[in-house]
């Protein structure tokens, strides 16, 4: 039931649902369990695969090399994605200069054992080196074949634009897609700030997060159970936002959809998903898990879908009350 969709303009082909290794890969899930969730995830369709060199510090890449050299599947087969920015605690081993692209899309290509990513990323905007040779050095890392396509990661649409305009002008190869959070919760890039630049530029996305770091589970509504994420010390964080009264709203909200869920014959992360993969704009809705049973939870979302209706979304949104505005005319 697996459906593939263009990233963008570009001939790239992409499973609507892919499966990411962040939080999970190095801290929850070992190289055998990862085996079984790429191969579950594989099986199924799932033809992408997530990762970042920030991801347990260059642990997650080492699991996921070793997970698609066990499975010895055709490298036409699958695509690969890495995210540079965050690479060590030297002064040059984050950002996006020059140094550091070359040096960290090395040591990441070294961690996969891959001669090339399909995809490779700007894991966030970097104010402090020039865009133009931030574009430049994404254009090399292309022309000498270590990567096949280059985007970005959380940018803002005004910097897109500008790195398509410097591509443009020097005759490089643009950003092609963007890495946006993307859920019930977080819409206000993906369904206008980005508006501009799907018609204009034909950007593809690849969105992270479509079950709102877990709150689109419904397992927050009564604490954190033990085993989950919020457990962690290094997501203490994200704890003290669910906390939060506004994190508590989203709870509640995310109860009130599960009942929705229940009514159509599906669980909420199904809903949540199904939810995301109802926009155009999306091209492929990254999953994580760190159980196989969640992972084919997760994936029986491409024979539920089509349940998700006009009338179904409207009355999501009328759960929501978050749908982003376009700006006031003053005409």
């Amino acid at each position: 039931m697996m459906k593939y969709r263009f990233l963008g303009r570009s001939g790239l082909k992409v499973s609507e649902l892919s499966f990411g290794s962040w939080i999970t890969f190095g801290s929850q899930v070992d190289v055998d369990l990862a085996y079984r969730l790429m191969t579950k995830a594989f099986d199924n369709g799932v033809n992408f695969f997530d990762n970042a060199e920030v991801y347990s510090n260059g642990v997650s890449e080492e699991i996921m090399g070793k997970v698609l050299k066990r499975t010895q599947w055709k490298r036409s087969d699958y695509v690969v994605s890495t995210k540079i920015f965050w690479g060590g605690q030297g002064p040059n081993d984050t950002g996006l200069s020059r140094k550091h692209i070359l040096e960290g899309t090395n040591n990441a290509l070294k961690r996969l054992d891959l001669e090339y990513v399909d995809l490779i990323f700007c894991h966030r905007p970097d104010y402090d080196t020039p865009l133009e040779e931030t574009v430049w050095t994404m254009n090399l890392v292309l022309n000498q074949g270590k990567a096949l396509y280059w985007g970005t990661s959380e940018w803002p649409a005004w910097m897109i634009r500008a790195a398509h305009d410097i591509a443009r002008r020097e005759h490089l190869i643009p950003p092609l897609m963007e890495q946006p959070e993307y859920n019930m919760f977080n819409r206000q890039k993906l369904e206008l700030d980005y508006l501009p630049l799907f018609a204009d530029l034909g950007l593809g996305t690849t969105i992270w997060s479509p079950l709102a770091s877990g709150i689109l589970t419904n397992k927050y509504l009564l604490g954190f159970p033990e085993g989950t994420r919020m457990q962690q010390p290094e997501n203490q964080w994200l704890k003290r936002k669910l906390e939060s009264e506004e994190g508590q709203i989203k709870i509640r909200k995310a109860a009130k959809l599960n009942v929705l869920a229940n009514e159509l014959g599906m669980s909420l992360p199904q809903l949540a998903l199904g939810w995301c993969l109802k926009n155009p704009n999306v091209s492929t809705a990254i999953t994580g898990a760190s159980r196989v049973e969640q992972l084919e939870e997760n994936l029986k979302t491409c024979e539920l879908k089509h349940m998700i209706t006009d009338e179904v979304i409207q009355k999501i949104e009328e759960i929501l009350q978050n749908k982003p505005k376009q700006p006031h005319s003053f005409r």
